[in-house]
């Protein structure tokens, strides 16, 4: 990915490789000051990984319930990496001058810490998951596991801390929420890897969390309506930034206006960010893309093509711009380790990527398992904590009123909406030259890829990779595996591994046998 961390709706999991979610699970109690001892497994009602918008706001509904609830996260404080605070030594007054919608996080936060006083949730931050497994059903010692099994206990298996301090640590629960949000999709071009080429969400992490600016002069490109976000912050921040480049147009609305009218916040939300825009005089350049990116030491300039409908550069029309940063993102990518690791049921996504199958009680195809915000496919921080509200209900077996219900069916809607409209064209393929590398861990160019899968008869991601050695890297394919699955002619699939981040040996080898 560019060189920096991406900026999911969720959180719940490591920075490297993409800034995605993969919280944890752990024992005890914590505070944000860190993660609890490991000394006895915690059990719980309700285990959440990921404290995102989505598990913060189950969390706090499923305690109001009557849940005893253990929310996991990776990060360090809630709220994901929507959310993303400040680090405390920056001493930022007003944090909430860098977000949307802070209020109701804050409100949630707050909720948190209350229900965290009085022992309701147990919070572990600090803490990934890397598995969950199915545990014995009391009184069922040998019975038959997996999807069609009784219900059980959940065990999830964790890495708690940082290294070289981390340790194991594990919680067992009735049921499971997944909200591990998503990462950044990057499709590569040439000079990608360049010094100053971030992650669109990456930029706005950086402002975020540490208050700091990629450049000064920042190109913001690829596609979906986080770019607009991005640009406003960044020019807010005092970034020159002379264009946002889209690679879609905005036409791709002209066929989802009932969404669009059922959504008036979201309208008002839009034009708010092309006041901003204008208010900076930033340039906003529909069907174009960076093709390029040059500099020796730095990214120095980038070159933008006009694209036709299926996202091919059409001769002519490229010309450079000048900058010292370029933060460029194509949307986002659910996370999915741990729900396909599970076995739960997936389903192709408006926006070209792979989502959850969930019921209208954010039910996984396994049962015990539910899920919310991001995995069930991109919608945002509002849908998220819908959802995370009606998976609380639906776990707690509470009705959760038709005004909830309404609310998350017109935002998937409009969500649904804005993923057809930005969803990548076949023809972008067309700016990868043959030197240019698509898998950064394992320095890989699109060249070996092509040849793989035009002459070695490589028709997925998996064959190129055993012949390529593409996607082997540290990220195992997460920022590589759209573009080697699009130069392999692949269409989505689920990302399927058995472990969701890195683990250190000596914790698998604790695991009981009957997990190995």
């Amino acid at each position: 990915m560019p060189n920096s961390p991406s900026e999911p709706a969720g959180r719940a999991g490591r920075a490297d490789p993409p800034a995605a979610s993969a919280s944890a699970a752990g024992p005890a109690s914590a505070s944000a000051a860190g993660p609890a001892s490991a000394s006895a497994p915690a059990r719980a009602d309700l285990a959440i990984v990921g404290a995102g918008p989505a598990g913060l706001a189950a969390a706090v509904t499923a305690a109001r319930l009557g849940l005893r609830v253990t929310l996991l996260d990776a990060g360090d404080r809630p709220g994901g990496q929507f959310y993303r605070h400040p680090a405390p030594g920056l001493g930022a007054a007003r944090p909430e001058a860098l977000h949307h919608g802070w209020a109701e996080f804050a409100t949630r936060e707050a909720a948190l810490r209350a229900h965290e006083s009085a022992g309701r949730i147990t919070y572990l931050p600090l803490h990934h998951v890397w598995t969950v497994v199915q545990g014995e059903t009391p009184g069922t010692a040998g019975a038959r596991r997996g999807p069609a099994a009784p219900a059980a206990e959940w065990i999830l298996h964790a890495v708690a801390g940082h290294a070289p301090e981390e340790r194991a640590a594990t919680v067992t629960a009735r049921a499971v929420l997944i909200a591990t949000g998503a990462f950044e999709r990057q499709l590569p071009f040439p000079g990608w890897t360049l010094p100053g080429v971030v992650g669109a969400g990456g930029a706005q992490a950086m402002l975020k969390g540490g208050l700091v600016l990629p450049g000064k002069r920042v190109v913001v490109a690829g596609s979906g309506p986080l770019l607009l976000a991005v640009a406003g912050s960044l020019a807010a921040a005092g970034a020159a930034v002379p264009a946002v480049v889209e690679a879609a147009a905005y036409t791709g609305y002209a066929g989802q206006v009932p969404a669009l009218l059922r959504n008036p916040g979201k309208l008002v939300e839009g034009a708010g960010y092309g006041g901003a825009l204008a208010r900076h005089h930033v340039r906003l350049l529909t069907r174009h893309a960076v093709t390029e990116a040059h500099g020796t030491d730095r990214v120095e300039a980038v070159t933008v093509a006009r694209l036709d409908r299926d996202w091919r550069p059409l001769p002519g029309t490229a010309r450079r711009i000048p900058c010292d940063a370029l933060a460029v993102g194509h949307g986002l990518v659910p996370q999915l380790e741990l729900a396909t690791g599970l076995g739960c049921a997936t389903r192709p996504g408006p926006d070209g990527t792979v989502a959850l199958v969930l019921d209208a009680g954010q039910r996984t195809s396994v049962p015990g398992i539910w899920s919310a915000g991001e995995t069930g496919g991109i919608g945002g921080a509002q849908l998220a904590m819908t959802e995370g509200e009606l998976a609380a209900h639906s776990i707690a077996g509470t009705p959760p009123g038709a005004r909830l219900t309404r609310r998350r069916a017109r935002l998937r809607a409009f969500a649904d909406a804005m993923a057809a409209a930005h969803r990548p064209g076949e023809g972008w393929t067309g700016w990868l030259r043959d030197d240019a590398v698509v898998c950064r861990c394992e320095e890989v160019p699109a060249g070996p890829i092509r040849e793989a899968a035009r002459d070695l008869g490589a028709r997925d991601a998996r064959s190129v990779k055993l012949l390529t050695r593409a996607g082997m890297g540290w990220c195992q394919g997460r920022m590589c595996g759209p573009a080697v699955a699009a130069l392999a002619g692949e269409g989505p699939a689920p990302d399927r591994r058995p472990l969701s981040c890195p683990v250190p040996l000596r914790h698998l080898a604790e695991l009981p046998p009957s997990e190995h």
